[in-house]
């Protein structure tokens, strides 16, 4: 699945590809892909890319069109 949103949220930041892939510590051609939908974003970039954007995953996927984070849990998973 191609994942146009990350793109359109990377260049909203002004950055290209071998910026943003720096930020997340992998290179150009690793993000290039999740960008073009050859390789599935593994879990822990996606963390990565909502909290950098300060957004949901589901809005980074494509399943909601609001951007605007979730509220923090209330769960406590120490109980």
């Amino acid at each position: 699945m191609k994942l146009t949103r990350i793109k359109e949220l990377r260049e909203e930041t002004d950055m290209n590809q071998t910026e943003f892939a720096k930020i997340l510590g992998m290179s150009q051609t690793g993000y290039s892909k999740y960008e073009t939908g050859e390789n599935d974003i593994p879990t822990a970039i996606l963390f990565k890319l909502a909290d950098y954007y300060k957004t949901s995953i589901d809005y980074i996927l494509g399943r909601t069109d609001e951007s605007k984070p979730y509220p923090p849990s209330k769960i406590n998973i120490n109980e």
